[in-house]
C-alpha cells in the first residue's frame, strides 16, 4: 500500500507543478511495465512540456536484479512500441540534467529531458525505455508506450 500511495504522491505533485503553466492535455502519466529482469517492480513517469522539449519525472520502486547502486538507471526513447522497439534509440535522455532523489523505502525519483515536443512523442509512435546502467548489465528494466 505504501508503494501505491508514494507513486500517487509523486504523480500528484508533478501534475500540480506542471499544470500551473501548461494545459491539462499536455501533462501525461505514462505507466512503465517491468521487464522480466525486474519482475515485481513498478514505475511511472509523468511527461510534460519543457519549452520546446519534454520533461520526464520518474518514480521507480524496486531495484533491478543486477543493479549495484540505486539511481543507476538510464532512459531512451525508441521508435515503435514496447512490443516492437526500433533497432536504436531515437533520443538518448542521459546527456542533460538529471536529478535523483531517494527515500529509505527504495523508491527512486529522478527526471530527464528530451529535445522533442510532447505532441511529437504522443503522435509519432514512440516507446520510453528505462535501462540499467552499462556497469549493471545494460538490460531494459521498464518500458512504456508514449502514444
Amino acid at each position: 500500500m505504501k508503494i501505491v500511495s508514494s507513486l500517487t504522491l509523486v504523480v500528484a505533485v508533478g501534475w500540480i507543478l506542471g499544470c500551473s503553466s501548461v494545459p491539462d492535455p499536455q501533462v501525461i502519466n505514462v505507466p512503465l511495465n517491468a521487464t522480466s529482469i525486474n519482475a515485481g517492480s513498478i514505475a511511472q513517469t509523468t511527461m510534460m512540456p519543457n519549452g520546446s522539449g519534454t520533461m520526464f519525472w520518474f518514480a521507480v520502486k524496486g531495484k533491478t536484479m543486477g543493479s549495484t547502486l540505486p539511481g543507476r538507471l538510464e532512459a531512451y526513447i525508441y521508435p515503435g512500441s514496447c512490443a516492437s522497439l526500433g533497432s536504436k534509440p531515437a533520443f538518448d535522455l542521459n546527456d542533460g540534467p538529471n536529478a535523483r532523489f531517494y527515500s529509505p523505502s527504495s523508491l527512486q525519483y529522478f527526471y530527464k529531458s528530451a529535445p522533442v515536443a510532447v505532441d511529437t512523442l504522443r503522435t509519432g509512435g514512440y516507446a520510453l525505455v528505462v535501462r540499467e546502467n552499462p556497469a549493471d548489465g545494460n538490460q531494459n528494466a521498464f518500458c512504456g508506450n508514449l502514444s
